[in-house]
């Protein structure tokens, strides 16, 4: 039965107003070692559920590696200490199964299917292998109607129940180290703790992408297709025992605890605020006390059902970034409210998905919102560990965070999808060896959103871990191949890397004298600085590879048809890998030739000076990179931001984001001043409709948002190019028929991203001679694209593992993953609406 919320009220309220004089406790700061009692306002539930205590000493602790990132953390004598400060957040992967009726199946016809979790158990075993602390799965529906998609992952039944034992057995026949690496550790004397995996409960609510949503109110998302029905309140009540029940049945599968899923705009979030709540009983209305009961009486019911020894993530929406969000004040009583009734943790959310405001992607400078949970932490409102995350994806940034007073601990999710590892190598200080999450969502949530199982553009093993194996050495001697490839973007560093190490020997060409191909240019767009970590990542892998004898690298080399037929014939080398990359297309516009005319090439990778007002022909991804480089790039300057430099605070007030969260929602009016553009921009292209409409699914509207309120770029489609004249003007007609509109741009630079050619030269001129059944095109090569580096990396990685099979020759060498049926299914589902 619901609480008497006014006095729960008025006791959270006196906790508010005494707030400041209590003793904060899990401050990375203080010395340890030390216990701390509860205050006694706290309830008993919390206290017998938190001990409290850490329970390593700095003095006693050398920690030459990120020290605070690997500092022990107490969850009491319930529960036990998690091994450090790292938690790996939630990610929607495909893999966490699905509830589609059998009688489906053979109508859907799936390639593949994530049914009995077997993918999802070795996934997650893999990554606690790799040292994290504690693991939470992609969300789970308590019922039905909490579905992300049609017939998407839930547990609400004995038989869903029992096909997650697979995963928590994996999880926990690995022991994490505990606490930092010391010098003197040989690695034999190592305090470990079991691997712990928590199980997101996630109830969509009006996000549900099917027709059966509910919600607090009868309100439509503008991220779905459907509206949402209002919970009744007999619904209400079911709902929050589903959410119980869904928790229990966690804990009998094996999970350690769950992360009960109360931000990102979900169902929980929308009873919280007047924007989805319009109410008028219990659970509404404009009394805060009734909006949160809903999220209180899911903690405090499931507190009461899974007993003491159970970890309870609540994750906390604090800044919602919505007009008609939480006040502070509101989220101050509902993480107070959350505590008494029986949180272990509370986690950091930022953001509604439906929020005009990036949180994730790459464009977001690195702990940008950290601030936020260092609030709630200054603040003295809680006693349970507080969690940060958003863009923390490098050991050196988690320990900054935590060593500041930021959090107890933070969360990383996508990193985890770049590198499974990255715990364990940063505790063993080898940084250079982490592959670096970019933030681009192209494969992950781009992915999730499509019901696509996941994986990761800079590491295609991701969420197929069953399916791609690279293993030292793993082909037999009279298998391996002497491999030459030319080219070293994206495609080639895939290929090479992987080959060499499962024991082909590779030899590495590239006509320039650094590695890297596009990449190099990516990594020069304002928004795309972590491009700079990928390089750095491939740079130390070949090295490494270089030095063990493995590869062979040649830059500064051009290759010539002549010489892969003297190395072939010399017996140097067996096959060729071409990736070559691509030359820009130029469309046949009169006077083109011009001097004032560039390609993306000249402007990205020759730095060639542009004037003050330009026009950019195509708008797909290159044309917007292209634009938002010119508005921000000083010519004065050569100095290339690196991941580490973006202000956090510019970003901030740019996107209108209150960085004292005072105002409702977090939103202020953004600072326009911020990024003065450098050059007013003419974007066109041929096609009619929404420019950009290809981009990312998640990122293409930070892209069109950001040259839209620059105020210096306008966007033109319908676009046709007459001619440029002997003054380097640029004649277009905009539309067609009557209403054709011609104009005459006045610009002092045309640059053209309108397309890409395949350089196909080496192929072609083997297609004759012996070399034709041993030239492999992959990447920019095989398929110009939109120089789709998620493409070429997952073709370059799939080729190496299998090069050395017989059926595998140049036309049948192109290999990708079947299609899942809730990938199917949503394309079923996108003919409808």
């Amino acid at each position: 039965m619901p609480c008497s919320y006014p006095a729960a009220l008025a006791a959270t309220s006196r906790r508010l107003a005494t707030a400041t004089s209590r003793t904060k406790l899990f401050l990375p700061s203080r010395s340890l070692g030390v216990k701390a009692s509860l205050p006694a306002s706290s309830s008993s539930a919390a206290a017998a559920q938190v001990d409290l205590v850490n329970d390593t000493d700095a003095s006693t602790n050398t920690a030459p590696h990120f020290p605070r990132m690997f500092e022990p953390l107490s969850l009491g004598p319930d529960i036990g200490t998690l091994p450090n400060r790292v938690l790996m957040g939630s990610m929607h992967t495909g893999l966490e199964g699905h509830s589609i009726p059998s009688l489906l199946m053979p109508l859907l016809k799936p390639e593949v299917t994530h049914d009995d979790l077997a993918g999802m158990a070795e996934y997650f075993r893999l990554r606690a292998e790799g040292g994290v602390g504690l693991m939470v799965t992609g969300g789970i529906s308590p019922n039905k109607a909490g579905w992300v998609g049609p017939f998407a992952a839930k547990m609400d039944s004995e038989a869903e129940m029992e096909r997650h034992r697979l995963v928590t057995d994996a999880v926990h026949s690995v022991r994490i180290p505990s606490g930092p690496l010391s010098n003197s550790d040989d690695g034999t004397s190592t305090m470990t703790e079991p691997a712990r995996i928590c199980m997101q409960i996630l109830h969509t609510g009006r996000y549900a992408i099917h027709p059966f949503a509910v919600s607090a109110s009868a309100t439509k998302s503008p991220i779905s297709p459907f509206p949402a029905k209002e919970l009744s309140p007999s619904g209400v009540q079911s709902t929050i025992a589903d959410f119980v029940r869904c928790a229990a049945l966690a804990k009998r599968a094996g999970y350690d605890g769950v992360e009960i899923m109360g931000s990102e705009g979900y169902l929980i979030n929308q009873f919280l605020v007047r924007k989805t709540n319009h109410r008028t009983d219990d659970y509404g209305g404009p009394d805060f006390a009734n909006r949160m009961r809903f999220a209180v009486d899911i903690v405090r019911e499931t507190r009461a059902a899974v007993g003491r020894d159970f970890i309870i993530i609540f994750r906390l929406s604090m800044l919602d970034l919505v007009e008609d969000g939480s006040s502070w004040e509101e989220v101050k009583l509902l993480a107070q409210a959350i505590e008494d009734a029986g949180a272990t943790i509370i986690n950091t959310g930022i953001g509604w998905h439906e929020a005009r405001v990036p949180t994730i992607a790459t464009s977001v400078p690195r702990a940008s919102f950290a601030w936020v949970t260092r609030k709630m932490r200054e603040e003295k409102i809680v006693d349970v560990p507080l969690c940060a995350t958003n863009r923390i994806n490098a050991p050196h940034v988690a320990d900054e965070v935590i060593a500041r007073g930021d959090a107890d601990l933070i969360s990383m999710a996508r990193p985890f999808l770049a590198d499974p590892d990255i715990v364990r190598k940063s505790r063993e200080g080898n940084v250079d060896d982490i592959n670096t999450c970019i933030a681009c969502n192209q494969a992950c949530l781009d992915h999730a959103f499509v019901g696509k199982t996941a994986s990761c553009l800079v590491n295609p093993l991701a969420c197929h871990e069953l399916e791609l194996k690279v293993e030292e050495d793993a082909i037999v001697p009279h298998e391996r191949l002497r491999i030459g490839v030319v080219g070293t973007g994206p495609a080639g560093m895939a290929f090479a890397t992987t080959a060499a190490t499962v024991g082909h020997h590779v030899t590495l060409y590239d006509k320039s004298n650094e590695i890297g191909g596009q990449f190099n240019m990516a990594k020069r767009i304002p928004g795309k600085e972590e491009f700079h970590e990928s390089i750095r990542y491939f740079r130390h892998q070949l090295a490494k590879l270089e030095r063990k004898g493995k590869v062979k690298m040649k830059l500064g080399t051009e290759v010539s048809h002549a010489d892969m037929e003297n190395a072939n014939s010399s017996g140097d080398i067996d096959k060729w890998i071409v990736a070559a990359g691509v030359d820009p297309r130029l469309p046949p516009i009169p006077g083109l030739d011009h001097p004032n005319v560039l390609s993306y090439i000249d402007v990205l990778r020759h730095s060639v000076p542009v004037g003050q007002k330009v026009a950019i022909i195509g708008a797909g991804g290159i044309g917007f990179d292209v634009a938002e480089y010119l508005i921000h790039h000083n010519d004065n300057s050569d100095h290339d931001l690196t991941a580490d430099e973006p202000s956090a605070g510019d970003f901030l007030r740019e996107w209108g984001v209150d960085p004292k969260n005072s105002s409702r929602g977090g939103l202020v009016k953004p600072d326009e001043s911020i990024h003065r553009p450098k050059r007013q921009i003419v974007l066109m292209q041929r096609k009619k409709g929404k420019l950009g409409a290809g981009l990312g699914k998640t990122t293409g509207w930070i892209h069109r948002a950001t040259l839209a309120k620059s105020g210096a770029v306008e966007m033109l489609g319908s676009v046709s190019y007459d001619k440029v004249d002997e003054d380097g003007k640029l004649h277009i007609t905009i539309g067609g028929g009557d209403k054709a509109e011609t104009r005459i741009l006045d610009v002092d630079n045309i640059v053209v991203c309108a397309g890409q050619i395949s350089k196909k030269d080496l192929e072609k001129e083997a297609e004759e001679t012996a070399l034709a059944d041993k030239v492999y095109l992959i990447g920019g090569a095989y398929e110009a694209g939109e120089l789709d580096a998620k493409r070429a990396i997952d073709m370059g990685t799939r080729l190496a593992l299998q090069i050395h099979e017989a059926g595998v020759v140049p036309g049948k060498h192109k290999f990708q993953s079947g299609q899942g049926p809730e990938e199917k299914l949503f394309q079923v589902l996108k003919r409808f609406t």
